[in-house]
C-alpha cells in the first residue's frame, strides 16, 4: 500500500465549488503589485461581503510603499489584524499573532520564507501561514492580498480574523484502508504526529495511546501554573479526534512491544497490531532515593494530577522545601511565592541554578533575584532524609550536613528518567540511560519503528548533526511532525534547532541552540535582566540566551535554521548584531 497525499485533489475540488482557503493561499503568489511611492494610510476602509457560506472582510490596509523588502508590519482589518510581509518582491498577508500564546508576530524574527515567534520560537510560512516549527498546534490564516493604484487591499474570512488560527485540512478515515499506525505517548509529540498523518493524506487507521486519562495538553503548565484548567489546556476536543477518525485510548499504558509480530500490548489487556509505530513516551520525574521520599506531601511535578494535587496543598503558612535547581524546581518555587507562601527554601547541589546551561553569571543573577523575592537558597547541599510527623506526612527534612529544616511540602525537581522500560526485549535497542538512538529520519534500529521527543537520541542539525537527547517542549512537537512525514515515506530529514523558555517572577528567559561551552560573551546588563548571552565552544557560538531583548534569540535560532554559524568575531565587534543581516532574503 502506498501512502498518497489527497490534499491537492481535495483543494482543487473545493476551489471548483466555492471560494476556499486554498485560493487565499495562492492569491499572494499571483496578485499583481505595483511599487510606487505613497503615504501611510491610518484609516482603513472596510467592506463586508457575504458569500454563500462565508462572511468576508475586505479593505485597504496601507500603501504599497509602506512595506519595504524584508519587512513585516501589522495592520488593522475590520475587528482584527493582519500581518503583511514583503519578501523576494512578493507581498503576502497572514495572521498577526502567534497561534501558541498570541505574541504579535510583527515583533518576531523574519527569515527566509518564514517568521519565528519571539516568545517561544514557533515558526510560520509567510506565504501559506502553515506552522513549520513549534510549539502550538495551529497554522495561521492566509489572506488574499492585492495591490491596486498603490493601495494594498486584503480580503479575509471574518471567522479567521477573529480566531487568528487555522487547522490544516485533514483526510477522512477510509474504513476500507487496512493500514494501521500506532502512536504511543499522549504528549505534544504524539499529538502533532497523529494530526500530521491526516494532514498529509493518510486515510488508514490511527491509534493514539495516552497513559494519562485525558487528551494531550499543554504540559509546560504543570510547573509554571499549577492551577491551570485542564479542559482549556487540552490541544483538541474529543469531537475533533472523532471527526478526524483518530482513535484515542485514554488512561491506557503500553506495557510491551513485539517488533517481530508488530504488536503493542496494553495495560487494559488488549493488543494492537501495527504497520508503523511511533514511540514518544517522554520522561518520568524522579524522586531522590532517600528515606522518607514516599511520605505524603513529598511530591514531583510531571503531569496534571501531580500539579493538581500539589496546588491543593499550597497555603500562605506552608513551609516549602524545593530540592533541585532545575527549571521545574525554580518555576515551582516561584509559583509558591506568587501564591502567597512566605517560607520557601531551595536546596541546590551546585552554587547557582542553571549553571550547566546558562553559565554562572546568569545563574547567579537568578539566584539573587529569587533571594530578593524572599526565597532562601542552601547551595552545595542536598537531602539525606525526609522525616515523618507520625501520621505519614513529612514534617522535616535532614540535609547532608545533618542540619534539619521544617517542611510541610517537599517538591523534588531533580531530573527525570526515560519511560522506555516497556521496550526491553522488544527488539528496539535501548541505550544505557534508556534513550533510543535514531537516524536523521527518527527511525530506530527497526525501520518500522520511529522514536521522538525526550527519549530520542537524535541528530541535532543545528549542532553539526551531533546526537543528543534533548527534553525541550517545542522539539517534541517537531519530532512528531518529522516522524509522521517519514512514516508516510516523505524522506524528511531532521533540521532541529532546540529552543526553550521559562518565566520566573515576570522575567522571561529565551534560549536557542545546543552544545557545551567554554566561554560566554555578554551584551547588556545581566543583573538588570536586560541582556543577551552568547555561548561559545572555542570560536563557534553554539547557543544564545536573553532576557528583555526580544527577538534576538529567535533571530539566532533562524540563523542556525538556515544552516549558518556565528563565530566570536560576529558577537564581539563594535556592532554586535550585524549578524542579523544573515536573515535577509535575497
Amino acid at each position: 500500500m502506498k501512502f498518497l497525499s489527497l490534499k491537492l485533489l481535495e483543494s482543487i475540488h473545493k476551489c471548483s465549488t466555492r471560494r476556499s482557503p486554498f485560493l487565499n493561499v495562492l492569491t499572494p503568489l499571483i496578485a499583481p503589485t505595483t511599487h510606487t511611492m505613497g503615504c501611510s494610510t491610518s484609516k482603513v476602509e472596510v467592506s463586508r461581503s457575504t458569500s454563500k457560506d462565508e462572511d468576508y472582510v475586505e479593505g485597504v490596509v496601507c500603501q504599497d510603499s509602506d512595506i519595504a523588502e524584508n519587512e513585516m508590519k501589522s495592520f488593522e482589518l475590520g475587528e482584527g489584524r493582519v500581518l503583511l510581509v514583503r519578501q523576494k518582491g512578493k507581498l503576502s498577508a497572514i495572521g498577526a499573532k502567534c497561534t501558541h500564546y498570541g505574541a504579535p508576530l510583527a515583533a518576531g524574527a523574519l527569515s527566509d520564507g518564514r517568521v519565528r515567534c519571539q516568545w517561544h520560537g514557533a515558526c510560520f510560512n509567510i506565504l501559506t501561514g502553515d506552522i513549520e516549527d513549534f510549539p502550538g498546534m495551529d497554522s495561521l490564516p492566509c489572506y488574499q492580498v492585492t495591490v491596486e493604484n498603490n493601495s494594498v487591499k486584503v480580503r479575509a474570512k471574518r471567522s479567521e480574523l477573529e480566531t487568528n488560527k487555522r487547522v490544516k485540512s485533514m483526510t477522512k478515515r477510509n474504513p476500507h484502508e487496512s493500514q494501521h499506525i500506532v502512536v504511543i505517548g499522549g504528549g505534544p509529540s504524539g499529538a502533532v504526529c497523529v494530526e500530521t498523518l491526516r494532514q498529509e493524506g493518510f486515510s488508514g487507521r490511527i491509534t493514539l495511546v495516552c497513559k494519562e486519562n485525558c487528551l494531550p495538553y499543554d504540559r509546560v503548565l504543570v510547573s509554571k501554573a499549577m492551577d491551570f484548567d485542564l479542559s482549556k489546556a487540552q490541544f483538541r476536543t474529543e469531537q475533533f479526534y472523532k471527526d478526524n477518525g483518530i482513535e484515542v485510548l485514554k488512561g491506557v499504558e503500553a506495557t510491551g512491544v513485539n517488533t517481530t509480530q508488530k504488536s503493542v500490548n496494553l495495560s487494559n489487556g488488549n493488543v494492537l497490531n501495527y504497520d508503523k509505530l511511533y514511540v514518544a513516551t517522554g520522561m518520568k520525574a524522579n524522586k531522590v532515593a532517600i528515606p522518607g521520599a514516599d511520605l505524603q506531601n513529598v511530591v514531583i511535578l510531571r503531569n496534571y494530577d501531580d500539579s493538581k494535587a500539589t496546588n491543593a496543598l499550597i497555603r500562605e503558612d506552608l513551609k516549602v522545601v524545593v530540592l533541585g535547581s532545575s527549571f521545574v524546581a525554580l518555576e515551582a518555587a516561584a509559583y509558591c511565592v506568587e501564591k502567597g507562601v512566605k517560607n520557601v527554601t531551595i536546596i541546590a547541589r551546585g552554587s547557582v541554578p542553571f549553571k550547566p546551561f546558562l553559565g554562572e553569571v546568569v545563574g547567579g543573577a537568578f539566584k539573587s533575584f529569587f533571594e530578593e523575592k524572599g526565597v532562601k537558597f542552601i547551595s552545595n547541599s542536598g537531602l539525606s532524609k525526609c522525616l515523618d510527623d507520625g501520621t505519614g506526612k513529612v514534617t522535616k527534612v535532614e540535609l547532608k550536613d545533618g542540619s534539619t529544616l521544617e517542611a510541610d511540602l517537599v517538591i523534588m525537581g531533580v531530573g527525570s528518567s526515560c519511560l522506555t522500560d516497556f521496550l526491553k526485549g522488544s527488539g528496539i535497542e535501548l541505550r544505557p540511560d534508556g534513550t533510543i538512538e535514531v537516524n536523521e529520519f527518527l527511525q530506530s534500529n527497526n525501520s518500522d519503528v520511529y522514536i521522538g521527543g525526550d527519549i530520542a537520541y537524535a541528530p541535532v542539525w543545528s549542532h553539526h548533526d551531533q546526537k543528543a537527547a534533548i527534553g525541550h517542549y517545542p522539539l517534541a512537537h517537531y519530532h512528531g511532525k518529522i516522524a509522521a512525514l517519514n512514516i508516510l515515506g516523505k524522506g524528511k530529514k531532521l533540521q532541529a534547532v532546540p529552543y526553550f523558555w521559562t518565566k520566573l517572577f515576570g522575567k522571561s528567559l529565551r534560549y536557542a541552540g545546543h552544545g557545551k561551552f567554554d566561554d560566554v560573551v555578554y551584551i547588556g546588563d545581566v543583573n538588570k535582566f536586560k541582556f543577551v548571552a552568547f555561548y561559545l565552544d572555542g570560536d563557534e557560538v553554539v547557543a544564545a540566551s536573553s532576557v528583555g531583548w526580544d527577538p534576538v534569540v529567535s533571530q539566532f535560532a533562524e540563523v542556525l535554521a538556515l544552516g549558518k554559524t556565528l563565530h566570536r568575531k560576529d558577537v564581539q565587534n563594535d556592532d554586535k548584531f550585524t549578524w542579523t543581516k544573515l536573515l535577509q532574503s535575497t
